[in-house]
């Protein structure tokens, strides 16, 4: 080698070998912290888009409320007629996929572990329903929103009609409905007493207030009885699972059945940014005085808010925690696509298909476990509600300047818990079982009107703590089933964890 040789050869503007390894290793690091940026951008689409919806929707509401003084309810049915489409294509999926998902679920599992995941399910949903209504009932009596109306104020306030019903009737209905007479007609709709008031005398005008003396007769409203074929459902599968290898080629059909209703749901999911931006756009425009919110309603607004997001962002993570030992920040960060559909549809039912996909891809939770906890969980496990009744009814008796007792606070709490179990996973049903939480302090149902102008919000908040809170369940009933599940998988059983292997996730494309 001579010397121009040596010389170009330690020559600082030529790198060393060494150099070059480290611009590689440099070039590498680059290379991957890219991918993973973009991987996680891919990731969190979604999510990220749907989020944007929702204050897209906000400002165009505002926007589309300033461009003119009034829009009819012909035009703002216009505006939310995308979302509307949205919210069927979803409502479309929630009996397939809920019926699938129950039988083939327990089917597929041993009747014992079945029974040990159903009464971990139903002591979690006990437990934070009654959580919720405490809380509530915390909430209210020491910040006490409710200032003493005026005759005057209470005459003013909109009347909202309200459906003469009994406690004890909407209880037997709640029983009724766990038991169709007809199956088909409980995918369509719901039984419901209907209490008629008897004819006045030729020589009286006298009213019978007591209801209880009233004609019963019964109707079939639109809606379906969720109730009925979650109770189905169980029952069913229990019997696939007793029936062994005769009732194999039956649990594969609901199997199949459900794995093509997943993948339907990941090809609706990606039209949620559209659905929830036309969805708040058309409530804004709904919005007749946004002063009532900061107004009279304001403090009992904050309050409720106030109790669900304690419940749902502090309570609930820190049970996961306890039960899990692993921190809920990525649990919660996954579900929320779910969360923020909740928030744009307002119905925990609509919510169920995205939730469970959610799960079951983004926080790997066994499908067994979340097609068992999840559909049961919507229909009975409302956490959200229970408080936003327990609230809402002390709220009104502080208006009218009742005070009341210990025993009647209890019995609050009590039929706030029942309420939540019978309201269905729709929008603003928790108003209907008012009534019944309102019954309990001998308040009329008229009283309804005095909180229904921030229900509309107030009902989006709680549907997100009840998807939230049946998420959260299955993290929890998985995590202790874990050990059972495995030596059913090792047995060769089911496929554990099996999530359908498409191209169509929810959280990335």
């Amino acid at each position: 080698m001579n010397l121009d040789d040596r010389v170009s050869e330690i020559s600082p503007l030529k790198p060393s070998h060494s150099d070059q390894g480290r611009n590689t290793m440099s070039t590498t690091r680059r290379q991957s912290k890219e991918k993973i940026e973009e991987s996680c951008f891919r990731h969190n689409l979604l999510t990220i888009l749907t989020i944007a919806s929702v204050a897209g929707g906000v400002i165009l509401g505002f926007i589309l409320k300033g461009s003119k003084s009034e829009w009819t309810k012909r035009e703002i049915t216009y505006v939310q007629f995308p979302g509307d489409i949205f919210l069927r294509m979803l409502k479309m999926l929630i009996v397939p996929l809920l019926v699938s998902s129950i039988v083939s679920a327990i089917g597929s599992l041993d009747l014992s572990l079945s029974k040990k995941i159903g009464f971990q399910s139903i002591a979690y949903y006990a437990a934070t329903t009654s959580m919720a209504v405490l809380q509530g009932i915390f909430w209210v009596m020491l910040i006490h929103p409710g200032k003493i109306m005026s005759q005057e104020e209470q005459t003013a306030s909109v009347h909202q009609e309200t459906r003469p019903i009994t406690t004890v009737d909407t209880i037997l209905d709640l029983i009724r409905n766990i038991f169709p007479a007809n199956l088909i007609e409980a995918t369509i709709s719901t039984y419901r007493s209907v209490l008629i008031p008897p004819k006045a005398l030729p020589n009286s005008t006298v009213s019978v207030p007591d209801m209880t003396l009233w004609e019963i007769k019964s109707e079939m409203v639109e809606g379906s009885n969720v109730l009925g074929l979650v109770a189905f459902s169980v029952a069913f599968g229990i019997c696939i699972g007793k029936l062994g290898p005769t009732g194999k080629p039956l649990l594969n059909f609901f199997d199949s059945l459900g794995e093509a209703v997943m993948l339907m749901t990941n090809w609706v999911i990606w039209l949620s940014p559209m659905g929830v931006l036309f969805l708040v756009a058309s409530k804004v425009l709904e919005l007749d005085d946004f002063g009532v919110i900061v107004g009279r309603l304001g403090m009992y607004f904050l309050t409720v808010v106030l109790g669900l997001f304690v419940h749902g962002f502090v309570l609930l993570p820190l049970m996961y925690s306890l039960f899990t030992r692993q921190l809920p920040f990525q649990f919660t960060m996954n579900m929320g696509q779910a969360i923020i559909t909740a928030f744009g549809t307002a119905s925990s039912s609509a919510s169920l298909p995205i939730s469970m996909a959610c799960l079951e891809e983004n926080n790997k939770i066994d499908v067994r476990v979340s097609r068992f906890v999840m559909p049961i969980g919507a229909t009975i496990n409302m956490d959200g509600t229970a408080l936003y009744e327990a609230v809402a009814a002390i709220f009104i008796a502080q208006l009218k300047g009742i005070q009341l007792s210990f025993g009647q606070i209890a019995a609050v709490s009590v039929t706030a818990t029942m309420a939540s179990i019978g309201a269905a996973g729709i929008p603003q049903a928790g108003l209907v079982t008012m009534v019944m939480v309102l019954d309990t302090l001998g308040l009329p149902a008229d009283d309804v009107s005095l909180i229904i102008a921030v229900d509309w919000l107030l009902d989006r908040f709680r549907t997100t703590v009840n998807v939230l809170g049946d998420a959260y369940g299955a993290g929890i009933v998985a995590k202790l089933a874990e050990n059972d599940l495995e030596i059913l998988s090792s047995n060769g059983t089911v496929e554990a964890g099996k999530v359908p292997n498409d191209e169509w996730h929810t959280t990335s494309m």
